[in-house]
This record gives structure tokens, C-alpha cells and sequence, in this order.
């Protein structure tokens, strides 16, 4: 097995209108591609970051609820690595975004913090 990277990361919206506009005009990804599929009433949506790996996000009428607290099994979080978190983390504050506050990894001593989409999946800042 030779695994190069991640290539992409799927992310199913309760409301995709508003997870499009929080994930390309608040993070800035910029869109590949966009398809309606009508046979499953749904939209996928595919969104680009600097470094290849794209985001896939789709639409699907009335998907259930993810908990994400209590944690549960399965993914934890997506994390993004930015050059500044407290800058990035002030920026998503600006625009109206729920973060927590920053905090510093035990073992790397790297700067890191939680901010939270439209669905309240958790998110990360790390720093690069």
C-alpha cells in the first residue's frame, strides 16, 4: 500500500445553502464542481484547498443527526493548518462563527483551536 494523502473529506449538510456559503465565502474554499443529481434529490458539491484536498460536501433530504457530543465513535474532527491560529480564529469570530478558545498541544507545543460549521461538526485550526 502506498497512500500518497488524503485526497478528499465528505461532509453531509442539514441545510446545504447554508454550509455552501459557510465553507466558501467564510473558509474561503474555492469550488471545483457543483451537480445537482436529481434521482437522489441531492447535491454534491466539490471544494478545493491550497494544497490538492478537496472537500466534498453534499445535500440529502432529511439526514439524521451526527452527535458530536458525548464523543462519539467514528471521526472525530477535520483540521486545517493555518500559518496563524489566534488571526484565523479572530477572523471566524468576526463573521459571526462559535470557536473555543485557543489552546497549545501538549506534545508538538503547536497552537490549536475548535470552531464549529452550520451542523456543529467540529472543525480545527492547527497551526502550521
Amino acid at each position: 500500500m502506498d497512500l500518497l494523502r488524503i485526497h478528499h473529506t465528505a461532509i453531509i449538510a442539514s441545510d446545504y445553502e447554508r454550509s455552501r456559503a459557510f465553507y466558501v465565502e467564510i473558509l474561503g474554499l474555492r469550488v471545483v464542481d457543483e451537480n445537482y443529481r436529481a434521482e437522489r434529490r441531492s447535491y454534491k458539491l466539490d471544494l478545493a484547498l491550497p494544497d490538492g484536498g478537496q472537500v466534498e460536501l453534499f445535500s440529502f433530504p432529511d439526514p439524521p443527526v451526527r452527535p458530536s457530543r458525548p464523543e462519539a465513535c467514528g471521526l472525530r474532527h477535520l483540521a486545517f493548518a493555518v500559518p496563524d491560529v489566534a488571526a484565523a480564529v479572530a477572523e471566524l469570530r468576526g463573521r459571526g462563527v462559535r470557536t473555543e478558545e485557543l489552546r497549545v498541544d501538549e506534545y508538538t507545543g503547536k497552537r490549536f483551536a475548535f470552531f464549529f460549521d452550520p451542523d456543529d461538526l467540529p472543525l480545527e485550526l492547527y497551526e502550521a
